[in-house]
């Protein structure tokens, strides 16, 4: 079957006419490899996967991810430590109180960032599908990185040319409030530099590359360096950069995290909100433009 394939500006595209829950063919592989060189996001609705479906869809791009599931540990809901658990449920089943730990990870998701930016390889391809949806809020939106340095102002480029960000793993954590980890939680996940503005080893396109996770930028001081963060930040998911999509079931959207952030929109925490996210480790990594 023909894949259709409809354009959702600026920077996503809707793809139907396949069953992700079936082993793709190797220049079905290419073909969707290629999709995401030119949109970044990609919205394939129906798709009704269950863990072992989504688990293999996701590895036939690449190794996959832990994330913050390596810091953690603990209790899981899922056959798999690569599935995050994207949701508002308990182990057990139950909805999470909001005075709840696993609140916290749902707030932090409604901040900017790019998944698993605070670690080395970082996550390449996310792909979160949809089991239960609320019955309102709970979008999710994508922010284009490439655009971002296309329309960024001359003197801003000039500010930004061969300086890097620190990433830290729990830098958003810490900006709302959850700061009970232990020593040695702090460092099994060391901070990474990756540099502001990159090309991308696929598609050419630079990068502006920012997240809620930069926390500094070496060779300034911390609090201009995180005012200039912040200032490119604002700048690369104004509005004109930015896709929301509204969640329906069955729903897997993809995206790469090396050419786009992304956040969750506000909904009820007392509602049933089930999503599962496999990611996969970033293999080439993207060249430093000076």
């Amino acid at each position: 079957m023909t894949w259709k394939v409809t354009p959702l500006q600026p920077l996503a595209a809707r793809v139907e006419g396949i069953d992700l829950g079936q082993p793709l063919q190797p220049h079905e592989v290419r073909q969707i490899e290629a999709l995401m060189d030119s949109h970044a996001v990609l919205v394939f609705p129906g798709q009704r996967l269950d863990q072992h479906q989504q688990i293999a869809f996701a590895r036939q791009f690449g190794p996959l991810d832990l994330g913050l599931r390596r810091l953690k540990g603990g209790a899981h809901r899922f056959e798999y430590a690569e599935l995050a658990d994207i949701s508002n449920v308990k182990v057990d089943g139950s909805i999470a109180g909001r005075d709840d730990p696993k609140i916290v990870g749902n707030v932090a998701n409604q901040l900017w960032h790019s998944d698993s930016s605070f670690q080395r390889p970082r996550a390449k391809y996310s792909m979160l599908h949809a089991v239960v949806v609320p019955d309102f809020g709970g979008q999710t939106e994508f922010a284009d990185l490439r655009l971002a340095w296309d329309t960024l102002p001359g003197w801003l480029r000039q500010r930004v040319q061969g300086r890097s960000a620190v990433h830290f793993a729990l830098h958003s954590r810490f900006l709302l409030g959850d700061t009970g980890y232990t020593e040695a939680q702090k460092a099994s996940i060391p901070a990474v530099q990756w540099p502001l503005v990159q090309t991308d080893p696929r598609s050419g396109r630079t990068v502006l590359f920012v997240g809620v996770h930069a926390c500094e930028v070496p060779g300034m001081s911390l609090a201009e360096g995180r005012m200039l963060l912040a200032d490119l930040l604002e700048h690369a998911t104004q509005r004109a950069h930015v896709h929301t999509h509204e969640w329906s079931v069955g729903d897997l959207v993809m995206w790469d995290n090396t050419a786009t952030v992304h956040r969750g929109r506000w909904y009820d925490f007392a509602q049933r909100r089930e999503l599962r996210r496999a990611t996969t480790e970033e293999v080439n990594v993207p060249e430093r433009v000076t």
